[in-house]
């Protein structure tokens, strides 16, 4: 591990959830959105499946593929449908 991590701000539910609206989150070089979701769904089971959740990556919403890298923030909230 190098030292670099991300600041994971946690809304809605999520944050419900995980019982707080932010975190800083170890990262070890470069990953993905997906990487990241998968190991939200190791650490809290409550997220569950976490793969469903929506990312926003430096204010800008994000696919599973988009790259995380250290320093990056990173928003994570529940899907929601619009009318």
């Amino acid at each position: 591990m190098n030292g670099a991590t991300i600041n994971l701000l946690y809304f809605a539910r999520v944050a419900e959830l995980v019982g707080k609206r932010t975190e800083s989150w170890p990262l070890d070089g470069d990953s993905t959105g997906a990487q990241l979701l998968s190991a939200l769904g190791a650490r809290y089971p409550q997220l569950e499946p976490a793969s469903r959740l929506k990312l926003a990556i430096n204010q800008t919403h994000s696919k599973p593929t988009a790259a995380i890298r250290p320093g990056d923030e990173v928003a994570v909230f529940e899907p929601v449908t619009g009318g």
